[in-house]
């Protein structure tokens, strides 16, 4: 598929079918997200794929929408604080770059004709007591993933012309 196409087809959902994601397609989601570019290529991530019942109700404690318990899996993306790129001013770049990895995980679930939903409004410190995750980690993104419920599909998206958002310097 065309990557604009793709870019378009992309879309966030909130509501899944019970049909079950297959190994292949998983690997192939976490080897886009192990490939997404990171500042100094560090790679500052960990990617916690949550598909037992208990998991996935963790989870579900820190983000409390009805529509998230039907995914059949999560991917919970954490940054490495040990790990990330700081710049000379201060200013740390492994947000930066687990959104990078985020966004490779959502494109290649599209791709995959599968739908997921970027989640960033959860409980991050509920979440980091509850997987007892390590104190260097914090999860940054959570996304479900499943086949989208039938009827669903992607709609006309609300963007800025360009003219709005880009600037042209000579």
């Amino acid at each position: 598929m065309e990557f604009k196409t793709l870019c378009k087809e992309r879309f966030s959902v909130r509501a899944f079918s019970d049909e079950a994601i297959n190994e292949r397609q998983l690997e192939y989601i976490l080897e886009c997200a192990r490939l997404a570019p990171s500042a100094v290529n560090l790679q500052p991530w960990k990617f916690y794929v949550m598909t037992s019942q208990r998991d996935r109700e963790l989870l579900q404690r820190c983000y409390k929408r009805e529509w998230l318990s039907q995914a059949p899996l999560y991917i919970l993306c954490c940054v490495c604080h040990d790990v990330e790129w700081v710049r000379r001013d201060g200013t740390r770049h492994g947000d930066i770059d687990v959104a990078i990895a985020a966004e490779h995980i959502c494109l290649a679930a599209a791709e995959q004709g599968l739908g997921s939903c970027w989640v960033c409004n959860f409980d991050s410190e509920l979440c980091h007591e509850l997987l007892e995750l390590p104190d260097n980690e914090e999860p940054v993104v959570l996304i479900p993933i499943g086949k989208p419920a039938t009827g669903i599909g992607p709609t006309e998206k609300n963007r800025k012309e360009s003219a709005d958002v880009v600037v042209r310097r000579s």
